[in-house]
């Protein structure tokens, strides 16, 4: 294992340890009075759901032994096989305090035969919340570990685990949220720190004359927001509230960094019981700057190390990649006919330009959630997964692909989510691109968990339009966009008391702003048999496929099939 990997399993027993509670982390969204409830906390209940007062407590250790079959049928047709040892532990915390859930795995493959495919594998998946001052002061965790394959235009590809383009993606967050209540006076606030991390692949497969991809490394992000208002008719007619936001993302490629301080005043007007009006206005200060790379003293050309990464030219002064200061203003509408019905729609004037934001969550009943959302954001990829997590709900079931192992893009929640969460990971890591982005997309999730049948569906879309300084090395990606449409599915079936049965598809379209780079495709799927022989022993048979279509380079397609036993304690 290698040391970061021993590190994050240190950081998710932590998080085990911890416990937190889910903080706003809307890259555009602004808080109005309606973020608290009566009593001046923090609404802990997802639409249609019922809070919980017993504590619910529910943590499975277990090892894995299975044998695996591996062929490789493009570009080149071979077939490997390797045995898995695995351990691992799933967890779910519920209780009126403490809430959160905890799925990691750490597995080791042995290579048969010629074809040495020896490797090792965390993964992972976390988020817990705990409550150090009932309805007032709360604390929050996350973090995750997967494992994906990094294409020649900087997308990723899931389900494709061996190779030397294969990458650790690490990340996590925390922070305490603040939300109480004195007198007519609602009081929110919360600050976060985000780590996230990209593993050296040891190659990419570029096209002949295509630029090299300078992969994401690492990025820190310090998020901190404090607002205080009132509600609609306590005292005044109308809810007014004024607020302060400030947010620092450090990106280690080329030193980048974004930063941005606001401040506004907000207002909000009932037009119904049910209905009502929002806006605010306000000022705001954003810089993206960067340093360029090293230049050889001969070539002139810019230095990679031996990460495959640009050396960054720490002496070179800092170049500004865009800058805005001046007013900012929000409008939109509140719909929340019921506890489980939940609209907004904003229109905004933020970082210089217009854009447009919002959510609607829907529970037709206690087992079924409906989420849309819609994003406009300005960050990095490490900012842009701080944030994913951060949107997850507190109870999930990890989906798993059964053939690899790995955390899929979507987790099983466990009934309704809240205005904002998503149960999917899937556009944050969608591309490990290094340079900032202004981020806009929308992402539609349906799920359903039944005693015998559980499902999910999701999809989305993720514009990418890249910041970088022009005449420096990234200058070249500056104002290119990429673009990624993906869909994401999962279900699963008890046939019978000791049987089940489950099937996970996905797919996504990459479309690279450099025609040198080409374009992509990615699907999978993956069928599982799972039937329990005692109380504690398991077996599983499972098959699939996973692949991708390039257009620079060659296509890659494998196929698996899977035999193993688990042992919980």
């Amino acid at each position: 294992m290698t040391e970061m990997s021993y590190l994050l399993s240190r950081l998710a027993l932590a998080a085990i340890l911890s416990l937190g509670v889910p903080i706003a982390v809307h890259a555009q969204e602004l808080p109005y009075d309606d973020v608290a409830d009566e009593d001046g906390s923090a609404s802990a209940t997802a639409p249609g759901s019922k809070t919980a007062h017993a504590p619910r407590v529910a943590i499975t250790p277990y090892i894995e032994a299975s044998q695996v079959l591996l062929a490789q049928l493009s570009p080149n047709s071979d077939a490997v096989t390797y045995s898995v040892l695995a351990g691992g532990v799933d967890a779910n915390i519920a209780g009126r305090n403490n809430q959160g859930a905890v799925s990691v795995r750490y597995e080791r493959r042995f290579g048969w035969g010629h074809n040495n495919v020896d490797s090792d594998m965390l993964s992972g998946l976390a988020r817990f919340q705990t409550a150090i001052v009932p309805h007032a002061l709360n604390f929050e965790v996350g973090a995750l570990a997967a494992r994906t394959a990094i294409q020649n235009n900087g997308s990723t590809a899931s389900g494709i685990d061996f190779g030397d383009s294969v990458t650790q993606i690490y990340s996590a967050y925390a922070g305490p949220t603040l939300a109480t209540r004195s007198g007519d006076l609602f009081v929110n606030g919360h600050y976060y720190f985000g780590y996230t991390k990209v593993d050296t692949p040891h190659a990419l497969a570029l096209a002949p004359g295509q630029n090299p991809v300078d992969v994401f490394d690492s990025s820190t992000v310090h998020n901190a927001e404090f607002h205080v208002g009132t509600k609609a008719g306590e005292p005044l007619p109308v809810g007014v509230g004024a607020g302060v936001g400030y947010n620092r993302e450090e990106v280690s490629n080329l030193d980048q960094r974004v930063e941005d301080f606001h401040a506004r005043g907000d207002v909000a007007v009932p037009v119904s019981n049910t209905v009502q009006l929002v806006g605010g206005v306000g000022w705001e200060k954003v810089k993206v700057s960067s340093r360029d790379a090293l230049r050889d003293a001969i070539t002139g050309l810019p230095v990679i190390g031996p990460n495959g990464r640009y050396v960054t030219d720490n002496s070179s002064p800092r170049l500004i990649a865009f800058e805005s200061e001046g007013l900012i203003w929000d409008a939109g509408v509140m719909w929340r006919p019921s506890r489980r019905t939940s609209l907004e729609a904003h229109i905004a004037r933020r970082y210089g330009w217009t854009s447009y934001y919002g959510n609607l969550a829907y529970a037709p009943d206690a087992r079924t959630s409906v989420n849309v959302s819609v994003y406009d954001s300005l960050g990095s990829m490490g900012g842009m997964l701080n944030h994913a997590l951060a949107s997850l709900p507190t109870q999930f079931d990890a989906v798993r692909n059964p053939l690899t192992g790995d955390i899929g893009g979507c987790v099983a929640g466990q009934g309704a989510l809240q205005p904002g969460q998503s149960t999917c990971l899937v556009g944050a890591l969608g591309a490990v691109r290094s340079s900032v982005f202004r981020g806009r997309g929308v992402m539609a999730n349906i799920g359903f968990k039944g005693g015998r049948f559980t499902y999910g569906l999701a999809a989305g879309y993720d514009r990418r339009r890249f910041i970088a300084p022009p005449g420096s090395v990234l200058g070249i990606t500056n104002l290119t966009i990429d673009e990624n449409w993906w869909v994401a599915a999962f279900v699963s079936s008890r046939i019978d008391s000791k049987s089940t049965v489950g099937a996970n598809l996905w797919a996504n379209w990459y479309q690279s702003g450099d025609a040198l780079a080409g374009n992509s495709s990615g699907v999978g799927a993956t069928a599982s048999y799972n039937r329990s022989i005692s109380s504690r022993l398991s077996a599983t048979a499972a098959v699939g496929v996973a692949g991708v279509s390039r257009e620079a380079v060659e296509d890659l397609w494998t196929a698996r099939a899977l035999a193993g036993v688990r042992y919980s304690f």
